[in-house]
């Protein structure tokens, strides 16, 4: 019988498999071999497998490292279903009791258990290691591997010391696995843990069933994407969120709103994550909102969509993240929202640390930024930066491909680029290649002198933001690298110059900018507004402008007309999900006509109407509204009332213009605005809101500024907005 026989029929036995998936096969044999091993597998091609089934067929127990509690609970769950023996697998974390440890040894002494799971800290422990020092380990195991490198998304310090006590426990073949390297971060793990002789396995990074968008980020993020779950109701998603705050906040908007979420990460209790974690698998709850400490070897193959909503700070950590999306080839959506403050925001996280580690950082945040902008196939930009060539021109697939921008000619452009680069000596990063094409006299190019040089400049005339554009085609398409030692610096290929003596076509599109003020809408893009039905609602609200003689602002916000030609609300009920329409607003005479006019426009134009939702904010904002009204209605002094609840009188007009604006709430503060202010004084104030045919607060600013504080006047504008609109 032949070893690949006995392998099939191991798989079959322990696994229920017929066949292996790409090189587990091979990966396997070769550590029952004795060789260690490198392993470059996309999350969903199997790792797991790869360690779990060498460990029941070897003499010994295996020592997998892993950084989570939850990938541990996750597995050697999943093996005592498979295994009719007790014990067959165990962890040992700081989550254990010590019964619980005194009960994982034995089972380890007895030869019972064939799989350890240890997290790294508890490795290194001195009774730990005094223990594994008698047993026969048969392999180490590290996954999660890129823990290692400091260009790793993840970078663990705990990780360099794995080598070490591999040395003191005893010596055994090791297998190193992770989802995401690329060429730095290989070389750094194969280095740091003393098996730079290992055979490597690299599997395709490509997963064709993936669907990767980027959406800018707005102040309606909370709804796009409370809109965009409800599209895809009873379906398992994982939100990633980079503080635990905004996890916690964002878990809180989506129960509100009726869908089963949770909040997980490192903060909370173990049994906690271990019963959110437990609800998911489950399908007792279908959202997990997390940082990146969910996710990581949780075996759930169908998760259908995968949304960041902050930007990672590595292509690496969003490549695995994304990974946990389709894992059984189906469906899988994987939407980022990008906003370029939060870059900013997780530039200025860095300062204080180490230079090298903020160098580092910021390389790999670049790298991030260039995949959100680029209008690029994503798919193509994704598995070059983990040094594999995507051919197909259109994944037909990802936003860009599926919408794609207009391409332009730019041979002559990265002639300029490669010329340049030669130039300053292959010798510096895309920042500073660019600034120098584009002649700026930044201190760092003055200090090298490099003003002086003919090439300086030679791009000055040129659409300053087709250099990046450029720049990213000629790597993607190998007229340029970047070298692997010193990341980031540009070298030109043999093809460049090639390209530089005989120039060929070369198409580049512009990249995406991201307007953080736009309005996204549940496909992408901007908000699909009907400009027709726009206009005719227009109409009618200066037909009730004229017939009340009001401002036509205080019918209805320019804002809500937008709306109503975005959604289509046709019943008052649906009107009341429109900002700036409350209950009050329904009730005005005129809000029937509106309505009836939405509908017979979608009759008469046949239009399929996606309903929208109004967000419900979470319990703690409700409650603070909920406290306002109530101390409002018991006509207790505005200032006092900030005070009570901890806050600013400025935020207390920005909770009241909420309830009023937004809401369409009608709320009677006169008894506050007529104390601290004279009835002659509100008076002019109103009469000028009222001379207007917009609601622009500016320009009450610029009439009253010179005798009334902004606070003054915003007080009126409420009360106004109030008592007439609502």
């Amino acid at each position: 019988m032949t070893i690949k026989t006995n392998l099939s029929a191991a798989l079959k036995k322990y696994f229920g498999f017929d066949t292996f998936k790409g090189d587990q096969e091979a990966i396997i044999q070769n550590v029952l071999e004795g060789n260690d091993t490198f392993v470059l597998m996309p999350t969903g091609g199997g790792k797991s497998l790869c360690y779990q089934l060498p460990s029941l067929l070897m003499d010994g127990v295996a020592i997998v490292i892993s950084p989570l509690i939850a990938l541990m609970k996750n597995q050697v769950d999943f093996i005592a279903h498979l295994s009719e023996q007790e014990g067959t697998a165990h962890f040992l974390n700081s989550s254990l009791t010590k019964g619980a440890i005194d009960q994982v040894k034995e089972d380890i002494r007895a030869g019972r258990t064939k799989l350890l799971y240890v997290a790294p800290e508890s490795l290194t422990k001195e009774d730990n290691v005094e223990f594994l020092r008698t047993v026969k380990v048969s392999f180490y195991a590290i996954d999660e591997a890129h823990c290692i490198s400091e260009w790793g998304h993840d970078f663990r310090p705990e990780y360099r010391r794995i080598r070490p006590i591999i040395n003191e426990i005893g010596q055994a073949p090791v297998i190193a696995l992770t989802a995401t390297a690329t060429d730095k971060v290989r070389s750094d793990i194969k280095k740091n843990l003393g098996i730079v002789d290992a055979k490597e396995f690299k599997s395709s990074f490509n997963r064709p069933n993936l669907y990767y968008e980027v959406r800018p980020k707005t102040k309606d993020i909370d709804k796009d994407i409370v809109r965009f779950i409800k599209q895809h109701t009873g379906k398992s998603g994982i939100i990633y969120c980079l503080s635990r705050k905004k996890v916690e906040d964002l878990a809180e908007v989506l129960r509100a709103n009726d869908i089963k979420a949770q909040c997980y990460h490192a903060g909370l209790d173990t049994s906690t994550r271990t019963q959110t974690q437990d609800d998911f698998l489950m399908e007792r709850i279908d959202v997990i909102v997390a940082t990146i400490a969910f996710g990581m070897g949780i075996d759930k193959p169908d998760v259908r969509f995968v949304i960041h909503y902050d930007i990672p700070k590595s292509l690496e950590g969003y490549y695995q993240e994304t990974g946990r999306a389709g894992r059984d080839g189906g469906e899988g959506i994987c939407l980022a929202f990008y906003s370029y403050k939060d870059l900013q925001k997780l530039d200025k996280f860095m300062e204080g640390k180490p230079v090298a580690e903020q160098d580092i950082g910021r390389q790999l945040l670049q790298e991030t930024a260039a995949y959100a902008e680029t209008s690029v196939c994503r798919r193509k930009m994704l598995l070059h930066y983990f040094g594999e060539e995507y051919k197909e021109d259109n994944c037909h697939n990802c936003d860009n491909c599926l919408h794609p921008g207009n391409k332009i000619e730019a041979s002559q452009q990265l002639v300029t680029a490669l010329q340049a680069i030669l130039s300053i000596k292959e010798n510096f990063r895309t920042d500073y290649v660019i600034d120098f094409i584009t002649g700026r006299e930044t201190d760092e190019v003055l200090a090298h002198h490099h003003e002086s040089l003919d090439t300086f400049g030679s791009g000055e005339d040129d659409d300053p933001k087709i250099w990046n554009p450029v720049l990213r085609q000629a790597l993607i398409l190998g007229y340029l690298k970047k070298e692997v030692e010193n990341y980031g610096l540009l070298k030109v290929t043999s093809a460049g110059k090639k390209f530089i003596k005989n120039p060929q076509t070369f198409m580049v599109m512009m990249d995406h900018e991201f307007n953080e003020d736009d309005e996204v809408s549940a496909e992408g893009g901007t908000s699909a507004l009907d400009p027709t039905l726009s206009a005719m609602l227009h109409d009618l609200r200066k037909k009730w402008s004229r017939k009340l003689n009001r401002p036509p602002y205080v019918i209805f916000q320019d804002v809500s007309i937008e709306q109503m030609a975005t959604y289509y609300p046709i019943t008052l009920e649906e009107l009341k999900n429109i900002q700036g329409v409350g209950d009050g607003k329904t009730r005005q005479p005129y809000a029937k006509d509106f309505v009836n006019l939405i509908k017979r426009y979608c009759v008469e134009n046949e239009i399929e109407r996606q309903s929208d939702l109004r967000v419900r904010t979470k319990a703690k904002d409700s409650m603070r509204k909920l406290k306002i009204l109530q101390n409002i209605d018991r006509r207790i002094a505005l200032d006092d009332i900030a005070n009570a609840l901890g806050i600013d009188f400025e935020e207390l007009l920005d909770e009241l213009e909420g309830i009023v604006l937004y809401s369409g709430n009608k709320i009677n503060i006169d008894y506050f605005v007529y104390d601290v202010m004279d009835r002659d004084d509100v008076a002019d104030i109103c009469d000028f809101l009222a001379s207007q045919e917009k609601d622009d607060l500016k320009a009450a600013y610029k009439e009253f500024c010179a005798d009334f504080s902004e606070d003054e006047i915003r007080l009126v504008r409420i009360k106004y907005i109030s008592d007439m609109a609502n």
